[in-house]
């Protein structure tokens, strides 16, 4: 008998998302100087306790389908796989850092090593309020994120890297801009909330 801690993040799915309330875009190749739009499509499914799953899609060609898992830490969860808040805040920067990489590799600016140090600030009432009948809120406090270069090139070159990187990073210019969002609830079939901003 082994005392290793099982945790599972996930696999390369044999399947693609099967959405049935939406149809899934088929990727469109752009003629420049048009620029590339795509999606990201995900269903996830609620197992036992704080147990989630879901397969997530890029719908760029070369991209394989992602079986992923989730759980919440002991004793609301089992702490077998990350929560939700770790897998969006990864997301955050290692969006950025692929597009650092990719600029830096493109301009041919020389980089001897690049790390990324970031930290999310979050509130919820959760732990404390729900209990006293309160309804559970929460909300993102703040962002911060440190981008640390090693590299013989001059200071501007790697300040005009890093602002050509934010300005390319998807997962930035949601947390900076209002960008549209939707939401529905179908219940036994049945569309019971739908709300947009």
């Amino acid at each position: 008998m082994t005392n290793t801690k099982e945790f599972h993040v996930g696999e390369i799915s044999d399947t693609l998302p099967e959405p049935t309330q939406f149809a899934p875009k088929p990727f469109k190749k752009a003629q420049p100087p048009e620029p590339l739009q795509f999606e990201v499509t995900l269903t996830a499914e609620a197992h036992d306790r704080q147990k989630k799953s879901g397969t997530v899609q890029v719908n760029i060609p070369g991209f394989s389908a992602v079986t992923l898992y989730c759980d919440e830490q002991v004793p609301i969860g089992d702490d077998t796989a990350p929560p939700p808040l770790a897998f969006m805040c990864a997301g955050i920067g290692f969006c950025l850092m692929t597009h650092l990489t990719d600029i830096y590799t493109a301009r041919n600016i020389k980089i001897k090593s690049m790390k990324l140090e970031q930290k999310v600030g979050f509130e919820t009432n959760l732990s404390n309020m729900r209990q006293l009948g309160h309804t559970t809120e929460g909300k993102t406090m703040h962002i911060e994120t440190h981008v640390i270069i090693d590299s013989d090139e001059p200071e501007e070159r790697i300040a005009e890297l890093m602002d050509e990187a934010e300005n390319a990073c998807m997962a930035h210019h949601a947390l900076r801009n209002p960008i549209p969002w939707s939401s529905r609830l179908i219940h036994n079939g049945n569309e019971v909330l739908s709300r947009a901003g």
